[in-house]
């Protein structure tokens, strides 16, 4: 059996929401079902009763986006009943999941043309209460917010591996020796490029708003932010730590989604293809140090496809922390760091969990379609203990 090409036809995403902002009266399931429909908008040649599968990442599932938010999307964009959907969890990488999944049925022959993509809305994840041992209880009873994190945590797993992320994050500040000052630094950065790209114009051919919400650009960004405003934040989880709510991803709401097509799909579309995926890689760490987990993950995958760190055009990292980003970055010392996120990253854009790896991918490949030849690479940490990359060429 041969392996066939697996091509990125086209990527869109909403503009990132901060919790509790513009996109907070919009169901996730809704966030889905736009950017699914904006893709087949968008590709007028393709039957949508061609896509042989959808393919969503949904890190929290516990609210709206329950009972399978990837077919949710599917009849809530109109497509017709005949298109499945299939939701998937790898915590932050899930949207990447999903696209690493749909990639592979393309390549294995069980697809011609499938949707792959990631949704989270973090403001409207509900709270939830556990069911009682015994019928009854006169008691009050816990709420455990879905928002972000461990909960309900099972007493078995070591008290070291269920830290906070704050903390996890610190425990890499400490690990590289990554000062505040570093972390405050790499955050304004991230605004700075962000904001820069959006002006330039380089997100109009990707984000799609949601209509009726007055969101044209990501709402977190911050242009007039300063290296003294980061300095007067307080640390977010040590009392004398370096981790601070300006250098560390918010909490967001939004959805990203990538057509991807073999060569027969891709006759199908009409268009020409933003860039081929060519590996992936998924690695797994002790789940404190959860921040370093796309370290082993992009050198496997890079490896996988006979590619370095001197070979690539663009290179999406995500920043769940600045502390973790560059610790990352500490362990790759052959990269170039001004090749990473040339156009912001996820302190500046957000950070909606199962969104972000395929917002990621799909940067890459709008990358790569911009240059118009050359390599990308796109990467998370997950909670847990994980990390995950993808490759993409063009």
């Amino acid at each position: 059996m041969s392996i066939r090409d697996v091509y990125i036809v086209d990527a869109v995403r909403t503009p990132i929401g901060k919790f509790g902002g513009a996109l907070a009266g919009v169901r996730p399931d809704d966030l889905a079902a736009h950017v699914v429909r904006a893709l087949v908008d968008r590709t007028p040649d393709l039957d949508p009763a061609r896509i042989d599968d959808v393919v969503f990442g949904d890190a929290n599932g516990a609210g709206e986006d329950n009972r399978d938010v990837a077919r949710m999307a599917v009849l809530l964009a109109g497509l017709p009943v005949s298109v499945p959907g299939v939701t998937v969890n790898r915590l932050c990488g899930s949207g990447m999941e999903a696209v690493v999944q749909a990639a592979r049925a393309i390549a294995l022959g069980d697809a011609s043309v499938a949707v792959a993509g990631g949704v989270e809305s973090m403001t409207r994840a509900p709270w939830v209460v556990q069911k009682p041992e015994r019928a009854f209880p006169a008691g009050h009873q816990q709420l455990w917010s879905t928002t972000l994190g461990w909960r309900m945590t099972n007493p078995r797993m070591p008290e070291e591996w269920t830290v906070s992320l704050g903390e996890g994050a610190e425990l890499v500040a400490d690990k590289h020796g990554i000062t505040r000052e570093a972390q405050d630094a790499f955050a304004l950065e991230s605004h700075r490029k962000a904001a820069a790209a959006w002006s330039a114009g380089l997100y109009d051919g990707e984000v799609v708003p949601y209509p009726g919400v007055e969101l044209v650009r990501d709402e977190c960004i911050r242009e007039g932010s300063t290296p003294e405003a980061l300095a007067r934040l307080k640390p977010a989880f040590r009392p004398d730590g370096t981790v601070t709510a300006g250098n560390a991803s918010p909490l967001n709401d939004g959805a990203a989604a990538l057509l991807l097509t073999d060569e027969e799909g891709l006759r199908a579309t009409g268009r020409e293809p933003l860039a081929r995926i060519r590996t992936s890689a998924v690695t797994g760490i002790e789940p404190h140090l959860f921040g370093l987990g796309p370290v082993d993950a992009v050198q496997r995958a890079l490896a996988k496809a006979g590619r370095g760190f001197g070979d690539l055009t663009a290179f999406e990292l995500n920043e769940a922390f600045a502390a973790q980003a560059l610790g990352c970055l500490a362990e790759w010392p052959e990269l170039d760091p001004a090749l990473v996120n040339p156009r912001g990253g996820a302190i500046a854009i957000g950070h909606p969990l199962g969104a972000s790896g395929a917002r990621l991918a799909g940067s890459v490949a709008h990358q790569l379609a911009a240059a118009g030849s050359g390599t990308g690479l796109a990467a998370l940490c997950i909670g847990v203990g994980q990390g995950i990359a993808l490759v993409l060429e063009r």
